[in-house]
């Protein structure tokens, strides 16, 4: 979300002289009402003076099944931030329009080597937020300078005396969303593992566009910031299971199969819990989980499925969870390479619940598994390509 934003907001106040169209138009890649099951969109949204419905959605574009008479690709040009593959319907329908891309992950050889007047940047930081805010520093510079110097604050309604401090508080509230991201992404800019100069560089020039505003200047302080940020993403206790499930699941479709990873800031224990609370019926803690992971997975028609969990332990050490679930014959084989092939890259140790239990279970189409992941430093941006290479 705040990449797109960052970008198009950027963009569309200084386009390419050749562009397709000046007008750059952010997209947030979920539907809206996944905004609201993210705390941390609507905490961020109060330094940035924008609102959940100034969001434009998945739910905005056209009905997906007639999108092309209502949409034709030759009409667009897409430019992917924070991905670099375009996934599901939009991928069938304008894969070909794809003219550039801003992203961390690892190159998936989807977007031209060619991409004219657009960026194509696929480098490894933290955040895609730090590349999209680097990428677009000596053009926003520009835009604030030229913004106070022909009064473009008095086309507001603000005396021409009072354009400077109009500007800058423009550019703290963007500054606010693209510095939120970096922050939440690198855990504050102290993750080693994470952590690259791109990301202290653009972490450094936002902070700097929100203490050049006096409005924000005096009270900012960037880590009461980051923890108010990251205590929102944190705050899911009020969410129903299924809800947590898609709050940060991203899905891929690989030879006709589907994967599918959800990434959830708290650990089993607690969806265990969760699950047991919600059942309607006399299922046991573990059943009710169990249960609840597979309607999941139905609704989805998934063929494999993983659970990513991070959490602290009582002694403060970062621990991650990974459960990997296959539901038939293509998706037990990948699992199993995966499994096979991932073991000492991502440290996968045998894991118990609070009770003793595992969940390590094989049956007629579906074979499951659950591990501490102790090697930490991998995220589902490292877990998700060694699932998708085993399904190949």
């Amino acid at each position: 979300m705040t990449s797109s934003v960052l970008f198009a907001y950027i963009r569309s106040m200084a386009s390419p002289r050749n562009a397709f169209t000046p007008l750059y138009i952010p997209i947030t890649n979920i539907p809206s009402s996944g905004i609201q099951l993210r705390p941390e969109f609507i905490e961020l949204f109060k330094y940035a003076n924008i609102e959940s419905r100034h969001l434009i959605t998945l739910d905005d574009l056209p009905d997906l099944s007639t999108i092309e008479s209502q949409l034709p690709p030759e009409n667009t040009k897409w430019i992917l931030v924070d991905h670099n593959a375009l996934q599901g319907q939009l991928g069938k329908i304008y894969s070909k329009r794809v003219s550039g891309v801003v992203d961390h992950h690892d190159d998936e050889r989807k977007v031209p080597d060619n991409t004219g007047d657009e960026p194509r940047i696929i480098e490894k930081s933290g955040s895609c937020t730090s590349l999209v805010a680097n990428y677009c520093r000596q053009a926003w510079d520009l835009l604030s300078d030229s913004a106070t110097s022909s009064g473009a604050a008095h086309a507001q309604g603000d005396s021409l005396s009072d354009d400077d401090a109009v500007v800058k508080s423009w550019d703290a509230q963007v500054a606010h969303l693209g510095l939120a991201s970096i922050l939440i992404d690198t855990t504050n800019l102290q993750s080693e593992d994470k952590t690259t100069e791109h990301d202290r560089k653009a972490a450094e020039y936002l902070e700097a566009k929100i203490k050049l505003c006096t409005k924000f200047s005096a009270n900012f302080d960037r880590d009461k910031f980051y923890e108010a940020i990251d205590s929102a993403k944190k705050d899911i206790a009020g969410l129903e299971l299924q809800d947590i499930l898609r709050k940060d699941y991203k899905q891929w479709d690989e030879k006709s199969r589907k994967l599918g990873v959800s990434s959830v800031v708290k650990p089993i224990e607690f969806l265990q819990q969760k699950a047991k609370d919600e059942a309607q019926s006399d299922f046991s803690t573990d059943d009710a989980f169990l249960d609840a992971l597979k309607r999941f997975c139905e609704e989805r028609e998934l063929d494999l499925y993983a659970l990513m969990t991070t959490s602290t332990s009582p002694e403060g050490e970062f621990r991650r969870e990974l459960l990997v679930w296959a539901f038939n014959d293509a998706g037990i084989t990948s699992a199993k390479q995966f499994a096979s092939d991932s073991h000492d890259e991502l440290g996968l140790g045998e894991w118990r619940g609070a009770g003793g239990e595992g969940y390590d279970s094989g049956g007629d189409g579906y074979w499951r598994r659950v591990w501490w992941q102790k090697n930490v430093q991998h995220s589902r941006k490292r877990v998700a390509p060694l699932l998708r290479e085993a399904m190949r």
